[in-house]
């Protein structure tokens, strides 16, 4: 198929050649035609022999449609892809990795995943169970004898079913388990034989209908009464504003319901947009770190309403100290269910006047509904003062430069740097910035950014990706992807040739221990050679532009890079920017 012939909302499609009508099958054309039924819309990949059964199913027996093989060069990138997607549309894909070898390359993202709450349902194969029946050598190092324990500690389920029936089953349950809150990845292993099992004639299918993902889980009407109680007769309320869905009229209930309380909202730079950053209510730019500005804010409260803030507990310690926590607090989240002994991304232990083991969007609209509008009204802190713009090319003026290049222009930002002061960029919808990866590695940007991308095409959104170069070379090899499909995307490089966070870490070391500042940047450089990061791009199909030295250069090549991706282009920038960080609260 010829690209231009597609609609903007659909991206290349490698369509196979149409074979004749069969009437026997096999078991992966069983698991494939189940993944149909569940409406996964796609599956990122990197191919192996593991699955080559399943492959040929997705390929020859569902025409690669529904879902539709979105090919990738690492298994970091088919998984960040997939958490992406789901951080604009609140709907799962699918990933397949080749077997032990490649499950093994994918765990980072599996990880982040796991930490951001984002479902996936995540498909592996090992090679055949008997032993008899394995190839000399690549069978044997291709078989493991439990491979979903190298992920169990940060999946919510997984299962090596042993037919294509219990194959069928194991989907269904996935699902299920994977979009009930708090949501996370699932792993299924297809052992390669089963895959390749003949089955005569197509066994039926279960009726997804009757194995339904169950509705959100609502507060108990005594619990939401507390709460509204608190609420209505608070003297100084704030609300964190922390996970919630992309949902338009979740967004909207809870702007009304800071509205009908006069209540100051804070927001997390590590989470997706939760409240309009420009709404009166709104006053402090959404944070890394709680900014003195947000603590005082916190510590005059007499009741704290946490909508799922991502460590609550910290947060209140950072605003009280040692002292000891005053006000009420309403603690909303489902989160607890999660929480294993293997990682802390549990963080610490809040306390909580009111406890609602629910989701935001199950809360909010009740306690809308409950509360009464206060009489009296908050006082504000003043917006803080945003840096000086310098003469040179920083985080400060590519945020200058960028929000004159994006007037006008529907963005969603996919990735904002370590560093970056949450004042720069403004988010007016649940769609304006979907957060980070939730586990704080490094890599995860380009593929989650062409995930994004895959979401948005043909929507009239821009994806933009404000990166370090450090989270672009591990993960630029996803613009392949993006170029082959032709999922437009921007890629902001904010390129200071190092891994400086680490150099703030060896610095203020060094300082700590007597010892020369100076040699802080020793192992942390990435220079002598300088990467061409725009080369890199073009050899990959994309439009490169760069390296940018000079802030003159800025806004052409903001809009530049912006039209192309209008036109249906993937654009890299490679902006030099001095090192240093803005995120100052």
């Amino acid at each position: 198929m010829n690209p231009k012939d597609q609609s903007l909302s659909e991206i290349v499609h490698d369509t196979p050649v149409a074979g004749k009508p069969g009437t026997e099958f096999w078991g992966s054309d069983a698991v494939a035609a189940m993944l149909r039924e569940l409406d996964i819309p796609y599956i990122a990949l990197v191919p192996g022999s593991s699955y080559r059964g399943l492959h040929d199913s997705l390929v020859n027996y569902l025409g690669n449609r529904a879902p539709q093989m979105i090919m990738t060069i690492h298994e970091e990138t088919a998984v960040a892809i997939a958490h992406g997607y789901y951080k604009i549309t609140d709907r799962m894909m699918a990933s397949a990795l080749h077997a032990n070898i490649g499950l093994l390359r994918a765990p980072m993202a599996i990880y982040n995943a796991w930490c951001d709450r984002a479902p996936m349902l995540i498909l592996g194969a090992t090679g055949p169970w008997d032993a008899t029946q394995r190839r000399p050598w690549i069978d044997w190092i291709h078989t493991s004898s439990d491979q979903g324990g190298l992920i169990r500690n940060f999946t919510k389920w997984d299962n090596q079913p042993g037919s294509p029936a219990a194959a069928q089953e194991a989907l269904l349950r996935a699902t299920q388990i994977a979009n009930t809150a708090p949501r996370g990845p699932v792993y299924i292993n297809l052992e390669v034989k089963m895959q390749e099992q003949k089955l005569g004639a197509m066994p039926p299918l279960p009726d997804v209908a009757r194995f339904p993902v169950p509705p959100m889980v609502r507060p108990a009407p005594d619990l939401v009464a507390q709460a509204a109680q608190l609420l209505s007769s608070a003297k100084n309320p704030v609300i964190l504003a922390g996970r919630a869905s992309r949902s338009m009229a979740g967004w909207n209930e809870r702007i009304a319901l800071a509205e009908k309380l006069d209540a100051p909202v804070l927001s997390s730079i590590k989470l997706a947009a939760a409240f309009p950053t420009t709404h009166r209510l709104h006053p402090i730019p959404p944070f890394q770190a709680l900014p003195k500005s947000a603590g005082a804010l916190l510590k005059a409260a007499d009741v704290i309403l946490s909508l799922d803030w991502l460590d609550l507990a910290g947060t209140l310690k950072q605003a009280y100290g040692d002292a000891a926590i005053a006000a009420k607090v309403i603690h909303v989240s489902c989160d607890a269910h999660s929480h294993r002994g293997w990682s802390a991304d549990y963080q610490g232990l809040p306390p909580a006047d009111v406890y609602m083991l629910c989701e935001t969007d199950a809360a909010v609209p009740l306690l809308l509904e409950a509360c009464t509008k206060r009489k009296a009204s908050v006082a504000l802190p003043a917006t803080p003062a945003l840096p000086p713009v310098p003469d040179a090319v920083a985080l400060r003026t590519v945020a200058v430069a960028l929000e004159e290049a994006t007037r006008g222009v529907a963005v969603s930002y996919t990735r904002l740097p370590l560093g970056w002061n949450g004042g720069y960029t403004q988010f007016t919808d649940p769609l304006s910035y979907i957060g980070h990866d939730g586990g704080a590695g490094v890599g995860s940007g380009p593929g989650m950014t062409i995930g994004v991308g895959l979401a948005l095409k043909g929507s009239g959104r821009v994806p933009i990706s404000v990166m370090g170069d450090g989270d672009f070379l591990m993960g630029n090899t996803a613009l392949w992807t993006a170029t082959h499909y032709k999922i437009p995307c921007l890629f902001i490089v904010c390129n200071n040739r190092s891994f400086f966070n680490d150099e703030r870490h060896q610095g203020r070391m060094a300082i700590n221990r007597g010892r020369p500042e100076e040699n802080r940047w020793i192992g942390l450089r990435i220079g002598e050679p300088d990467v061409d990061i725009a080369a890199m791009a073009r050899a990959q199909g994309a439009l490169g532009i760069g390296p940018v030295e000079k802030v003159a250069d800025l806004l052409p090549a903001f809009r530049q890079g912006i039209a192309a991706v209008q036109a249906g282009e993937v654009c890299v920038i490679d902006a030099r920017v001095i090192p240093g960080y803005d995120d100052r609260g």
